[in-house]
């Protein structure tokens, strides 16, 4: 089998960027689904199918910076943490923790104003710009920030069960296939197949993001529950399903997202490497 090369860092910036881009604007509209599917407010009042591409304008402005963060912190820390062989899964258990991190820095604040915009907290006709001078009017810099801990609490156990579970399974692929590096559309299928999986386990995490996300309640004025309290809430008030609303969408998105993000980020880094 033949060795695989491995991308320089703005190789990996660069594609990491462009298949961020493709997933989020292609499936943005089953993300506003599972959105208003988790909101308190419930699917409904929370907008339903109408204007299923509000808040794109601030994924437009967050996906390809955060996406490049992730990538490129991810291949740099694959190189640098010395686990590799058998200890390899732990090795990209630590290296996507750290790259999602660097990401939600960056994905964070988008994530706020695109939740709140599917939502329609600040009305039906505010924009994505007027969105964001509102919370840095209420709120400041730590508005943008509202819900980052709990993303951090979603994103970690996220990606330390789909990066390994993704890597595995292209390593096994190309061990069946005797060759390496796999093809762009057999490296979808692995990211599909990886990401729905972890999709699935963490919805629990997710519907709590949402709900931080959405409260415009301020913590420095007013009492907010912790994250263990609010859990607690949502399971004795309306419920186990409440913690796996939207669960269909979001396996769905990112199972398909997966293959999309993955797909395009093997395919336009070995683009770059060959070029």
């Amino acid at each position: 089998m033949a060795a695989e090369r491995k991308p320089t860092f703005i190789q990996s910036l660069a594609a990491g960027g462009l298949a961020g881009t493709a997933v989020d604007l292609l499936f943005f509209p089953i993300d506003t689904v599972k959105t208003r599917l988790q909101s308190a407010q419930g699917f409904v009042k929370a907008g339903g199918f109408r204007g299923i591409y509000k808040g794109v304008g601030s994924v437009v402005v967050g996906s390809a910076p955060g996406a490049a963060a992730f990538f490129s912190t991810y291949e740099a820390m694959k190189h640098l943490i010395p686990l590799h062989d058998q200890l390899a899964p732990v090795n990209h258990m630590l290296s996507a923790s750290v790259a999602e991190v660097a990401a939600c820095l960056i994905r964070v604040p988008t994530e706020v104003i695109k939740t709140r915009m599917q939502t329609s907290m600040y009305g039906a006709s505010t924009s994505s710009f007027k969105a964001a001078t509102l919370v840095l009017q209420h709120d400041g810099i730590r508005g943008f920030y509202r819900g980052f801990w709990t993303t951090i609490m979603r994103e970690i156990p996220f990606t330390s069960l789909q990066f390994p579970f993704y890597e595995f399974l292209k390593h096994q692929l190309s061990i069946y296939l005797d060759r390496k590096p796999l093809y762009a559309h057999e490296a979808a299928v692995c990211g599909s197949i990886a990401g729905g999986t972890a999709a699935a386990l963490t919805t629990p995490l997710d519907v709590l993001k949402t709900r931080v996300m959405l409260d415009l309640r301020d913590p420095s004025k007013q009492q907010v529950p912790s994250l263990p309290t609010r859990f607690r809430q949502i399971y004795v008030q309306e419920g186990a399903k409440a913690l796996f609303a939207g669960i269909v969408p979001r396996t769905m998105w990112i199972s398909a997202g997966g293959a999309v993000f993955l797909g395009v980020y093997e395919w336009a880094v070995h683009g770059f490497m060959s070029a």
